[in-house]
């Protein structure tokens, strides 16, 4: 695994070369814009102008393009749950922040993201987390788009966290929570039963918002 993972790093390491001269002119424009634009991001999020700065520096340090793709996004958020497999969590967590839905997150997608889950209102959390697990974007949430979410959890969190794990546990772990989410039995849950069933029972709030702990 290890071999793997350096491997990749190095292939990372060289497409971020190969690309480093076509990025330097977009580089360049988003330091130069860099005050307006963290001003603009100030009145759109719950950070200050100093919390953006330090965030940017950070993302700038690991993205120096100033765009992440999804394999650079897996590769990060692997390096966090090195007992587990966080590919797939990490895909859906991508497509959550890739709003724009163009297979890139840039800064200002990854604040705004940060944003509603660190300093957002209740709602606000629940209808990102919602979001996050309607995955066909149909504005419902089915079982199996559930099960695959928490199934990518269980995964991730690896055989280190969850021992006595057994196959049936991410299905069975869904069947309770969505038996209660889905008040008029349709077979699919809506925002607002979930947000509803979410700020009534507090077990089903921490485990909806699991992901706020493995960011």
């Amino acid at each position: 695994m290890g071999v793997v993972l350096g491997t990749f790093s190095m292939h990372t390491k060289q497409v971020t070369f190969r690309t480093d001269k076509i990025d330097d002119e977009l580089e360049m424009t988003m330091v130069c814009h860099r005050p307006e634009g963290l001003e603009q991001l100030e009145a759109q999020t719950n950070f200050t102008k100093q919390e953006l700065q330090v965030l940017y520096r950070g993302f700038k340090n690991e993205c120096p393009s100033g765009v992440v793709n999804e394999e650079t996004f897996k590769h990060i958020y692997a390096q966090f749950f090195p007992h587990g497999d966080a590919s797939t969590y990490a895909h859906y967590l991508f497509n959550a922040f890739d709003t724009r839905n163009n297979g890139s997150i840039k800064f200002e997608d990854f604040v705004m993201g940060l944003s509603t889950l660190l300093r957002g209102t209740v709602r606000e959390k629940l209808e990102w987390t919602f979001y996050l697990y309607d995955i066909n974007r149909d504005g419902l949430i089915n079982k199996e788009e559930m099960t695959e979410i928490v199934r990518a959890i269980y995964d991730m969190m690896g055989k280190y966290t969850y021992p006595a794990l057994k196959g049936d546990v991410p299905k069975q772990h869904v069947d309770a929570f969505f038996n209660k989410m889905d008040k008029n039995k349709d077979g699919v849950v809506t925002l607002d039963e979930f947000v509803l069933a979410c700020q009534e029972d507090e077990n089903m709030m921490r485990s909806m918002q699991l992901f706020e702990n493995v960011m």
